[in-house]
């Protein structure tokens, strides 16, 4: 993926860095693999703003992705490659060969044309989705399950990827992109190579109207706010938070553990991620 820069022909123009898009061979996604997405505006079951700042934004359908890559041995065209706007990743869709349609996370270095294979007997090409098993030590790979037959949920968003490491008594330990080890069960399924657009990361919107169009609202800062709104607020000029940062309700806000219990999931950390240091 390439940016595209423009001249700064306004304040919103000066800053702007889109993506080219060269990679993307249709605007039109399949109609039948489409389904509509209600906007909550960050409010639960009940109402209640549980997500702050969330509302408005371009209305936008959800595409519905093969997490599962469970057409084994089927072999499938890439037909296009298509543009998301739920997720930083590209998608393609594929041409199975028995009629099936289906659309898969876009694969870095997977064209129009290519053949992509499932299953445990695939070969060890750029797309194919096999079992940890069968995959190597030291090789790339993403959307991996966590749970054999769960679908897809390590290493789905733009340019991300995970390392198989090594393999013991029924597990795989993979490198995430923080550091951290984790270990899976070899019977999970995972695609090779890293998902594509690698350069959604230095894209940059220039402008709060592109923000809204995303359905992100305006944050205010709470040392702008009154002290009756929130912990930092108030005082006469600058003021310090009082104390460590604060959420508008009281609570911590850094260093502060928000995971509730311990997870099934936890045990299958082998080393916890890296602290970057100062």
């Amino acid at each position: 993926m390439a940016v595209k820069t423009y001249k700064p022909t306004s304040p919103g123009r000066r800053g702007y860095v889109s993506a080219s898009f060269a990679e993307l061979t249709t605007d039109k996604p399949v109609k039948r693999l489409l389904k509509t997405r209600k906007s909550k505006a960050g409010r639960n079951n009940q109402g209640k703003i549980t997500v702050r700042h969330r509302g408005g934004g371009s209305k936008r359908r959800l595409r519905t992705i093969d997490w599962k890559r469970d057409k084994h041995g089927v072999p499938a065209n890439v037909a296009t490659v298509e543009y998301d706007p739920n997720r930083s990743a590209y998608i393609v869709l594929l041409n199975y060969a028995d009629g099936e349609k289906r659309y898969v996370i876009a694969p870095q270095g997977v064209r129009v044309g290519d053949v992509l294979l499932s299953g445990p007997n695939s070969p060890l090409t750029m797309g194919n989705s096999l079992p940890l098993s069968k995959i190597p030590d030291g090789t790339q790979v993403h959307c991996v399950e966590m749970q054999p037959g769960r679908g897809a949920q390590l290493a789905r968003a733009a340019g991300a990827s995970l390392q198989v490491m090594a393999k013991d008594k029924g597990l795989v330990t993979l490198r995430m992109p923080s550091g951290e080890m984790r270990l899976v069960n070899e019977k999970c399924i995972a695609t090779i190579g890293e998902v594509g657009n690698s350069d959604h990361g230095n894209l940059s919107l220039g402008k709060a109207g592109r923000k809204r169009r995303m359905g992100i609202r305006p944050t205010v800062r709470g040392s702008a706010m009154n002290p009756n709104d929130h912990p930092h607020g108030g005082g006469e000029g600058k003021a310090p938070t009082g104390g460590p940062p604060k959420t508008p309700w009281g609570k911590p806000a850094m260093g502060y553990k928000t995971r509730i219990g311990a997870r099934r999931s936890d045990k299958m950390i082998v080393r916890r991620r890296s602290r970057k240091r100062r």
